[in-house]
């Protein structure tokens, strides 16, 4: 399972889904985190640079490209939440704490 989530440079999750300055990538197997990837996607600068639907696009294409199948957030916006379950990703919100439990919970 390719889990997604908003990641603090300590480890923690960041509770600024779509402001994230960073995310991390991981793959979860059989409650194992086999591959851990951060990413410096600065969506805290972009996310008012252009329009709501460009950021979202941004968001969107970052996901496909990395074969994203569930994102673990504390929280977003009801249009995110719309767009990713229209994506057919599964969406964990209320996340706070470790990300890397988190993503393991969210995996399983």
């Amino acid at each position: 399972m390719v889990v997604c989530v908003a990641v603090l440079s300590d480890g923690q999750i960041d509770p600024r889904w779509g402001r994230a300055a960073r995310v991390a990538i991981l793959d979860v197997q059989d409650g194992i985190v086999v591959g851990w990837q951060e990413f410096d996607v600065g969506w805290d600068e972009l996310h008012d640079v252009g329009t709501e639907g460009g950021h979202h696009a941004r968001v969107a294409r970052f996901l496909q490209e990395h074969g994203v199948q569930t994102v673990v957030a504390q929280h977003m916006g009801p249009d995110m939440l719309h767009m990713l379950e229209q994506m057919g990703l599964t969406v964990h919100l209320g996340a706070s704490g470790d990300a890397r439990q988190a993503g393991i919970a969210a995996g399983a």
